[in-house]
């Protein structure tokens, strides 16, 4: 698709998107999933899937299905290749994104052990988050998050890389990562100091990977290769 075509996206625009969906993250996590634990009993990481994958990423399909609408665009198989840019994965798509995974892997491994011996011991996940290894009787939890999980990858690689990535790069040019994984950074803001500084790796190696390939599906590889085997491995007590 000719560059041309698609509108730019600077500083301005750009935080008017990522400060708005910051701020749904926080009201999210700090009132409404602590509120309904409490009422009902359960755990908030039941919470986090439900109000994360309808309150907060099905938002980010929305909006982003509204600026391609106010730019003009159909959404359609052109529109989901070229302007969104998930185009046929290459092998060279794969490599990168699996030495991505890898960098990304080193990178934060070594942020928590220095974090470890410069604080102690610390619990990285925030309090919204955290929950013991599934038990006899817990395991349907895994039934509500996957769901959570199509929706948290779907919303987040739609909007950010698929729809805002592209307009930044006419502003921004080769630092466009830069830009991108900041205001991605401060959409996690709620998440808490410690969990943010061990994603500094993913924020920007994901962004740098998207924007060297030009594909979108590099950050659904990276991004959902993360989340859910990390997630299936707390589940079964193996991290």
């Amino acid at each position: 698709m000719n560059t041309e075509k698609i509108k730019k996206l600077g500083f301005i625009g750009s935080f008017a998107i990522y400060i708005p969906a910051a701020v749904l993250m926080y009201v999210m996590t700090k009132y409404l999933i602590p509120y309904l634990s409490l009422v009902s009993g359960q755990e908030t990481i039941l919470f986090w899937f439900i109000v994360a994958g309808l309150g907060i990423f099905t938002p980010l399909i929305i909006a982003g299905l509204w600026i391609l609408k106010s730019e003009g665009y159909k959404f359609s198989k052109n529109t989901w290749i070229e302007r969104l840019r998930f185009r046929k994965i290459t092998k060279r798509d794969i490599i990168l994104s699996f030495v991505g995974l890898i960098l990304v892997g080193v990178f934060s491994g070594l942020i928590m052990k220095g974090m470890e011996l410069l604080i102690g011991k610390f619990d990285h996940s925030p309090a919204f988050m955290s929950f013991e290894p599934l038990s006899e009787g817990r395991y349907w939890l895994l039934l509500v998050w996957f769901p959570y999980w199509i929706l948290n990858i779907l919303g987040e690689e739609f909007l950010w890389r698929g729809v805002m990535l592209p307009r930044q790069e006419v502003v921004f040019g080769k630092y466009t990562w830069l830009i991108h994984g900041f205001g991605w950074g401060l959409f996690h803001i709620a998440f808490g100091w410690q969990l943010l500084i061990t994603l500094i790796p993913l924020i920007f190696i994901q962004s740098y990977m998207v924007q060297k390939t030009k594909n979108s599906w590099v950050g659904v590889i990276m991004h959902g290769g993360l989340n859910g085997p990390s997630f299936i491995a707390i589940c079964l007590g193996l991290i």
